[in-house]
């Protein structure tokens, strides 16, 4: 059996960082470590099988099943819990129609109410846009309305 120190057996080295690694995971929820840690339970089960695996051995066995375990599956645990961009509620403005309660100008924003909020609006191609005007959404960028004249869209003008 090998052992560190002398007496603290390699079997309880890796099942300890199975625990530092959980923890880990459980404190940032980035699914990295969760990776280290399920290769750090692998090698608790590896060391009690072969005892005659050296240090150095067990710890390239543990390097390779954790960059294994980081390229195939992490991306797709990823996929599978959606994780990254978080979708808002602005994203639902995108292709709705406005009527400007300000004119754009030349260098000037307009306004629109959407949703019972007033919103600055600038036009897509920076033309001016008539007050009254119906407008498509093309974008959010910050907190402007990016839009474009309904009639340049396709749509006839309400």
């Amino acid at each position: 059996m090998l052992t560190v120190f002398g007496y603290i057996s390699m079997q309880w080295i890796w099942l300890a960082l199975v625990v530092v690694f959980a923890l880990f995971e459980l404190g940032s929820y980035n699914l990295t470590t969760i990776w280290l840690a399920i290769a750090a339970l692998v090698m608790v089960f590896l060391s009690l099988l072969l005892e005659s695996l050296s240090l150095p051995a067990q710890a390239l066995i543990f390097i390779a099943i954790s960059a294994i375990l980081l390229v195939f599956t992490r991306p797709l645990a990823i996929k599978k819990f959606k994780m990254g961009k978080t979708k808002t509620n602005v994203d639902d403005l995108v292709g709705k129609f406005v009527l400007l309660d300000r004119a754009i100008g030349e260098f000037e924003k307009g306004e629109a109410k959407i949703g019972g909020q007033i919103w600055s609006v600038v036009s897509d191609d920076g033309l001016e846009v008539a007050r009254g005007s119906r407008c498509e959404i093309l974008r959010v960028e910050g907190v402007k309305l990016v839009v474009r004249p309904a009639e340049s869209a396709g749509v006839e003008n309400a």
